[in-house]
């Protein structure tokens, strides 16, 4: 994470936001009210995805359930059925 201070990050939008697109580095912008986090579009889609999937109690269950099988008990990719 990179940390500036809004006067900085006035002189380094342009620089702070491709760092930011490119590279997925969030950016902690202090002010004097205080600070803020700018995320790129991809970081902020993944988090929300996330928090919607973690608010599906059935669906977190299973993939716990799924990261405790072994794999001998798996069935192998070829017989899936989709």
């Amino acid at each position: 994470m990179i940390n500036t201070n809004i006067t900085n990050f006035r002189k380094e939008v342009y620089s702070l936001l491709e760092q930011t697109i490119k590279f997925n580095v969030p950016v902690n912008i202090s002010t004097k009210l205080g600070n803020a986090v700018l995320l790129s579009e991809a970081d902020y889609n993944g988090l929300i995805e996330t928090l919607y999937l973690s608010s599906v109690p059935t669906l977190k269950e299973t993939i716990v359930e799924g990261l405790n099988t072994s794999l001998s008990e798996c069935v192998p990719e070829g017989e899936v059925s989709w």
